[in-house]
């Protein structure tokens, strides 16, 4: 059994041989036709298909990815939804948590008991923005095995807006954000850094080699936002290949929803040809 985050992480890459991190983003309206379960069993049911169907495969999925805010749209219906499925591959493969939290240290506190008591989860995503004291919770629950993922230069157009501003080091926001996180470091504390800025996740990923810290990497933004996983994983490679088992490359509605691109609605097969794709453009772990 894995002791800590990192070697989760890492035992997942080599039996899964994979660094392909699973998003699920729920969306009726995208899903086929066809099914016409209830909403809560139908969106367990869509996902768990294309999962138990990844796991079978080899190279296969190392971690899934459930986005809080797309089951919770659904209101109880996609919260009971999100329940079962990590209570379906808990244990199975490494469950990344994407809430985003981030509050005062009593509000943090309460958050990291949801995302780990409650929710129970391997890893949870979170916004740096309120401080230190706004990440202690989650950084003491790594300290007990847990992971936890700091946004620090993300995939989204508008990162740039906070993210690339300089600060009064004359360093990028995302790079101070960087360097805080290596001076705080503790095993399975890891940062979010989007695949759409590979010139930044270079400077992210030199940051954590220079200061000697396993760092695990969250790098959305392959697929749909239009990032390549193969660049993505060559960048890795050339700057510090032995930390690629460390690292998810996540790709949500390319995966999911591949099926829209073929003439059926046979999601899982569409859903393994586009993990398949990733893991071959990745490359061996």
């Amino acid at each position: 059994m894995a002791s800590n985050y990192l070697d989760l992480l890492q035992k997942s890459a080599y039996e899964r041989q994979s660094i392909v991190c699973f998003g699920l983003d729920p969306d009726l309206q995208m899903m086929p036709s066809s099914l016409m379960q209830p909403r809560e069993e139908r969106i367990a049911y869509f996902f768990s298909q294309i999962i138990d169907a990844a796991l079978e495969a080899q190279p296969s999925i190392s971690a899934i990815k459930p986005n809080y805010a797309y089951f919770a749209q659904y209101g109880f219906d996609g919260l009971r939804a999100l329940k079962t499925i990590i209570e379906r591959y808990k244990g199975k493969i490494p469950i990344i948590l994407d809430a985003k939290r981030g509050d005062i240290g009593k509000s943090s506190e309460a958050y990291a008991k949801e995302a780990f008591d409650f929710w129970n989860a391997d890893a949870v995503t979170l916004s740096p923005y309120m401080g230190y004291d706004s990440l202690l919770p989650f950084i003491e629950r790594c300290k007990q095995g847990k992971g936890a993922y700091v946004l620090a230069r993300t995939s989204n157009p508008g990162a740039a807006d906070f993210q690339s501003l300089l600060s009064e080091n004359n360093r990028p926001i995302f790079l101070e954000v960087t360097n805080r996180l290596a001076r705080w470091h503790v095993d399975g504390l890891g940062a979010v850094v989007g695949a759409t800025a590979p010139d930044e996740l270079e400077s992210v990923l030199w940051a954590f080699y220079d200061s000697g810290k396993r760092v695990p990497l969250l790098i959305p933004g392959v697929g749909s936002q239009g990032a390549s996983a193969g660049e993505t994983a060559r960048i890795i490679k050339s700057i510090w290949k032995e930390s690629l088992p460390l690292h998810r490359i996540n790709s949500s509605s390319a995966i999911a929803y591949a099926f829209k691109k073929s003439e059926n609605e046979d999601f899982v097969s569409a859903a393994l040809e586009e993990i398949k794709r990733m893991n071959m453009e990745i490359g061996k772990i």
